[in-house]
């Protein structure tokens, strides 16, 4: 997928333009994901060049390790962006893209974490924790 899409927060005080490929649509399971939206993280990435961002002075970091970090909107709150500092890629929350987004589902990751209330029946790749083709801030 290397088509221009588009997205925003729920205000759009924070709006985005991706122009490059984005990997399939990526589930996390873990704690942290889980706790910061109330479920789970759906999330594709791009290339950090292949972003442009408006309003990103609106947009609040929080460093949920020492080689990670999650933006969200600091007007509305909506959660749209996790970022590895060692690389040159961002992982950007599918539901923050316009609709019809075009995504495909990929995987499951840290399944070791998920939570209790539900069941997971899609046929999609299930990995304990990570999956080979994507780093996360344990790796």
């Amino acid at each position: 997928m290397s088509e221009r899409k588009t997205g925003s927060c729920g205000c759009g005080a924070v709006r985005f333009t991706t122009s490059g490929p984005l990997r399939g649509v990526v589930y996390c399971h873990c704690s942290q994901c889980r706790k910061q939206s109330g479920h789970f993280f759906a999330a594709t990435n791009v290339a950090d060049s292949d972003i442009e961002i408006k309003g990103a002075e609106n947009i609040t970091w929080y460093s949920g390790s020492e080689v990670a970090r999650r933006g969200f909107c600091r007007v509305c709150g909506s959660a749209l962006f996790w970022k590895h500092d060692e690389l040159d890629t961002i992982s950007v929350l599918a539901g923050a893209f316009d609709t019809p987004s075009g995504l495909v589902a990929d995987s499951h990751i840290f399944l070791a974490d998920k939570g209790d209330y539900y069941e997971i029946d899609d046929g999609l790749p299930q990995f304990a924790t990570s999956a080979p083709s994507v780093k996360v801030a344990g790796d």
